[in-house]
């Protein structure tokens, strides 16, 4: 017997460029590479995104914010005007009082600039507080209005699921950062108007002086942004790896597996492989993040040196006088105070923009994957159910799952689809569902062909039984009925026929009992009582087509039989497609159809199948023969 040591099993391991995938970078990676002039351009596309967003959520708190963030501007400039008469006022000749009389009306106007601004300010503030929950509501709607909305295959592309890991993890939480920091960059584009507006009617030359002493820092902080953004989304791999390794340590449904084939060592070295090389990732970023504020703090130094110093030569050769001088003082203060908060607020929006831009890409590509055109209402029932030369491909798959697949399903039947693992047939019932559309051939109700129908119709005509059903933490009655309502003798009815009323009878509150012990009073249901749930599910709703996908997986024998049974009786003038692994739950099925790696190899009766002595005969053989004594 060969044991593997961990020294064997450290080769395993995977790193952090084995995560690393390049179906991952293909759609995010475009934001990675651009230029500072490009995201520049950009960036009035993304304001009006925002604002757009904002004005959606509310537009009395947009108007709001913005219209009081531009009069504190305004309050500024006219405050910086005000204190120019009170130095004016305070540099003549003459006794003090008289001066301070003098500059009295000037003082008591840059007080009331003063409080009109912070008044105005706590204004803009409020209404950007109102505005944050509710931009945050109307993102998270409408991702997840989407994703739920989009066709089901489009779960199964991996650069679909990478975008969307990107818009749930990053890009959807930033919407309403976003729209507050739009309204930051308004804010700071205000004041540095104000700051200019002040100096330019000081004189014209110190303009410059405030662009010189502010540019460095905005350099080095764009820089710092675009790092940032293109580490992260280097690292997404190695983030989702983690993640599932983490789900892996910490899951309920895992943490049994985990101990008894004591995981524990392996799975805690895998998670250090990644963490070290995310680790290692991190802290180059740092370095090179401190270069580069260094550098641009450095220059910014320089640039406000010589702001002064060109100031001190102005007062020398008389271009402006003294109260003009302290006054261009205080407004170049309060424009590099600005600027500095509208490069801050600028270098979060382009940062917040690059994620933003994940989620808007998104919901623009997951609109172009909904339906459209299929507004032709469902038949509430058919004769005859045909599926004519049908093919289907996974994405990214280089094969097809089916391969010009027929069939015919008359109403009123049982048929039952069989075959090995991988030959299809969980896929042909997804089509048949209306979950999955064919690339080619099609599927009829009767001469209604369903591409033609709106798919929401066509799944209320439609009951699944899946054998991966999901145990949703609802109440035992809300995981029967599924969101419909359609009166408790219903629900009471699907418990009986599927066998879960008496699962339900031992539940402490019976039909209002959480089905989740994650939650206070919840309770655990087995795998086999959850499956007589699921059963009850597809009978509550009770439709013209019943498909069954291995209902039977979690279930006993006795109960499977007992199951079987209530399909039988259920079937009663409806149709039923069956699909399982156990043969001779087939055996009394109108139709029996077997596929093998796409296509149908086989089909017609137990006894017809029999005879011919096929795949069928074989994998019906192989089975009976483990129940026969010697």
């Amino acid at each position: 017997m060969t044991v593997t040591t961990q020294a064997d099993s450290e080769d395993d391991l995977p790193t952090l460029a084995e995560v690393d995938s390049p179906l991952w970078f293909r759609h995010g990676d475009t934001m990675a590479v651009l230029g500072f002039m490009t995201m520049a351009r950009r960036l009035p596309g993304l304001i009006r995104q925002a604002l757009a967003m904002a004005w959606e959520a509310s537009p009395r708190d947009t108007l709001v914010s913005v219209i009081l963030s531009i009069l504190g501007g305004v309050f500024t400039a006219f405050g910086l005007l005000a204190t120019t008469g009170v130095l004016t006022a305070l540099f003549e000749a003459g006794p003090t009082p008289e001066r301070i009389r003098a500059a009295l009306p000037s003082l008591l106007l840059v007080g009331l600039a003063a409080a009109a601004r912070t008044a105005l300010q706590a204004g803009a503030g409020w209404a950007q507080s109102r505005l944050d929950p509710q931009v945050e509501r109307i993102s998270e709607e409408r991702l997840y209005g989407l994703t739920s909305l989009v066709d089901l295959v489009c779960f199964d592309d991996p650069e679909f699921h990478d975008a969307l890991q990107r818009a749930r993890l990053r890009g959807m939480s930033m919407a309403s950062m976003v729209v507050t920091t739009t309204i930051d960059v308004l804010t700071g584009a205000v004041g540095i108007a104000a700051a200019a507006g002040v100096l330019g009617v000081l004189h014209p030359v110190l303009l410059l002086l405030l662009l010189l002493a502010v540019l460095p820092d905005a350099w080095a902080a764009v820089r710092s942004a675009r790092m940032g953004y293109r580490t992260d989304l280097l690292l997404i791999p190695a983030r989702r790896r983690k993640w599932i390794i983490e789900e892996l340590l910490a899951d309920k449904d895992t943490a049994a597996e985990v101990r008894s084939f004591t995981m524990r060592g392996f799975l805690l070295r895998m998670f250090d492989s990644v963490a070290r090389g995310e680790q290692r990732v991190m802290l180059d970023l740092a370095r090179r993040q401190t270069y580069a504020r260094i550098m641009g703090e450095g220059l910014g130094g320089i640039g406000q040196a010589a702001v002064y110093v060109a100031l001190g030569v102005l007062l020398a050769i008389g271009a402006v006088p003294l109260a003009v001088a302290g006054t261009a003082v205080l407004a170049i203060r309060s424009g590099q105070a600005s600027l500095a908060s509208f490069m801050y607020a600028t270098n979060r929006l382009y940062e917040q923009g690059l994620y933003f831009t994940d989620f808007i890409d998104f919901v623009s590509e997951a609109e172009s994957r909904i339906p459209s055109g299929r507004t032709r209402e469902a038949p509430p029932g058919f004769r005859h159910l045909t599926v004519e030369d049908i093919t289907f491909s996974y994405p990214a798959s280089a094969t097809q799952a089916l391969r010009g697949v027929s069939i015919r399903i008359d109403r009123g039947e049982v048929v039952a689809l069989v075959g090995e693992n991988g030959s299809g047939k969980s896929t042909l019932a997804k089509i048949l569902a209306g979950l999955y559309e064919p690339d080619g051939g099609r599927v009829l109700w009767d001469d209604v062909d369903l591409r033609e129908v709106d798919p929401d119709t066509l799944r209320s005509r439609i009951a699944v039984i899946a054998q991966d059903h999901t145990r949703w933490p609802l109440t035992a009655r809300h995981n029967i009925t599924m969101g419909m309502d359609k009166g408790e003798d219903e629900v009471v009815r699907a418990a009986q026929v599927a066998g879960a009323d008496q699962v339900i009878a031992e539940l402490p509150n019976g039909y209002r009992t959480l089905l989740d012990r994650r939650f206070k009073d919840g309770h655990e249901l087995s795998g086999g009582q959850w499956q007589r749930i699921a059963v009850a599910r597809g009978f509550y709703r009770d439709a013209p087509l019943l498909i069954c996908d291995e209902p039977t997986a979690a279930l006993d024998a006795r109960a499977e039989h007992a199951l079987f049974e209530r399909i039988r009786q259920h079937a009663d003038g409806r149709t039923v497609l069956l699909i399982t692994h156990r043969l001779a739950s087939v055996r009394y099925a109108d139709r029996i159809y077997v596929l093998d790696h796409g296509q149908v190899r086989e089909q017609g009766t137990h006894e017809e199948l029999m005879t011919v002595d096929g795949l069928y005969a074989e994998l019906y053989n192989l089975q009976a023969q483990a129940y026969r004594t010697a």
